[in-house]
């Protein structure tokens, strides 16, 4: 069974697929590290994130760095934005992201193009979404948390500028895929946003048995 779990940062997409992947006993693939492993390796460059070229020198990293808690820092997401802008790194992660979806058994993967590219026959596709300001204020609580010095206001322009170039790229657009379900998890606690996930799921692999 392949699930497809979309959804613009901070939504709780994340943290659902997770709990999916332990629910169903899949494997599970947070394909937004493979281009915060790009990032990082144009932020320790010193390189343009802007620039396709540059961005294309860091797409042969090594599996073991999706491990690297540095790869989930803000400003390593900020360079990971703009570099999944860029069509030829997208080619470059493609191959790596289906073969994860194809292994036997199947896979949860989450990002912003899964259900619509990555795996357009997934048997199960969720669209996790919640307001700017609920997701900014999940952002800023995982922040103080590390200890990062960062403002309520900042993240939220920076959620805003990240969701119009995911939304407004060329190559695989940030958008639900036609067959996803939705889940707005902007007044839902964890527990209740995994609850309602797993349901969405259960109910959509049980209509195509």
């Amino acid at each position: 069974m392949i699930i497809a779990v979309d959804g613009p940062t901070a939504s709780g997409k994340g943290t659902i697929a997770r709990a999916l992947g332990e629910h169903f006993g899949l494997p599970v693939l947070d394909t937004g590290l493979l281009y915060r492993a790009v990032g990082r390796g144009v932020a320790e460059a010193g390189a343009d994130a802007e620039d396709e070229e540059a961005a294309l020198a860091h797409v042969n990293f090594p599996d073991a760095l999706l491990a690297n808690p540095a790869l989930r820092s803000e400003r390593i997401g900020g360079f990971a934005s703009k570099v999944s802008a860029h069509p030829k790194v997208r080619k470059a992660l493609f191959d790596r992201q289906v073969a994860f979806a194809a292994q036997p058994g199947g896979a949860v993967l989450d990002g912003r193009d899964i259900g619509t590219v990555i795996a357009p026959d997934a048997d199960a596709k969720l669209f996790v979404t919640a307001s700017v300001d609920a997701r900014a204020r999940r952002r800023f609580q995982e922040m103080q948390k590390r200890g990062e010095d960062v403002t309520l206001a900042a993240i939220a322009d920076d959620l805003r500028a990240r969701d119009a170039r995911d939304s407004g790229r060329a190559a695989s657009p940030l958008k639900p895929a036609d067959d996803a379900l939705l889940l707005d998890t902007s007044d839902m606690t964890i527990d209740e946003a995994v609850r309602q996930a797993i349901a969405l799921v259960e109910r959509k692999t049980e209509s195509r048995r």
